[in-house]
């Protein structure tokens, strides 16, 4: 093989090696990704700078101005298209429902003095708030805290057919949420027990059963049975409702054999 083959020949292998090297290095590179910039509009909205429990007297220090997005923002948000007015309308209020740390603030959870008390402005609409008597062994150990779910039950003493009198028991309400012990109208964190002084429990009761309650209260002794949490939301047909109501009187059972009705009507 002649001397100027040879050299060719190895050129053209060198070329053919740098260019097998040069893809591979271009195919091995990672590609630049692209980016691409989306402009979102936001809105200034009147968020809680820190937790604010239930019945707290809200201050200025409470809230603060926060960017979000125009698109998630809702009615009843406080923005600052409202101005100092919105700030005005939050300072001062009390709150009828927690508020966590960041989260927008609504004027549904803020009540203004004047408006009603903490308690009218958590009650449902249609609902009454009534309180009766408790003490330590009628109400669970006073382990009942608000928002429990309760049975009501009237204990009382009645005259026999044999002329005797005799203590009966009838469950006058089942499933009735507790409003508040006392003046605690929310679990305080930590707390497992309701204050030691409390001897009242308010209870959610529809006009109808908030009257056969009072009535109950003249005639007799009112326990409070703590319901299961777990029941609690269960679908109980004797559940208290302004849908649904139940009566009064209660059948007794002595060993197996129905008595005779009971009632505080």
């Amino acid at each position: 093989m002649r001397r100027a083959q040879l050299i060719g020949i190895t050129i053209a292998g060198g070329a053919g090696l740098l260019a097998f090297v040069l893809m591979r290095s271009i195919l091995s590179s990672p590609s630049e990704p692209a980016r691409i910039t989306e402009r979102v509009d936001t809105t200034e909205v009147l968020v809680a700078r820190k937790n604010i429990s239930l019945g707290d007297i809200t201050k200025e220090s409470d809230f603060r101005w926060q960017s979000w997005p125009a698109d998630a923002v809702t009615a009843s948000y406080i923005t600052n298209k409202d101005g100092a007015a919105g700030m005005r309308a939050a300072v001062g209020a009390i709150a009828r429902s927690p508020i966590l740390e960041g989260e927008p603030v609504t004027r549904r959870k803020l009540v203004k003095a004047g408006d009603g008390g903490v308690l009218a402005a958590i009650l449902p609409s249609g609902m009454r708030a009534i309180s009766t008597r408790i003490k330590e062994e009628t109400a669970a150990g006073r382990l009942i805290l608000p928002n429990d779910r309760v049975d009501v039950i009237l204990t009382r003493r009645v005259r026999a057919s044999n002329g005797q009198d005799e203590f009966v028991s009838d469950t006058l309400f089942r499933n009735v949420r507790v409003l508040a012990v006392g003046q605690q109208i929310e679990t305080k964190e930590g707390k497992r027990s309701a204050e030691g002084a409390a001897n009242t429990a308010t209870l959610e009761l529809t006009p109808e059963q908030a009257e056969q309650l009072a009535r109950a209260n003249s005639v007799g002794e009112i326990s409070l049975s703590l319901r299961s949490i777990a029941d609690a939301e269960a679908n109980d047909p004797q559940r208290s409702s302004p849908d649904n109501e139940r009566s009064s009187a209660v059948r007794v059972l002595r060993y197996g054999v129905p008595s005779r009705e009971y009632g505080v009507n």
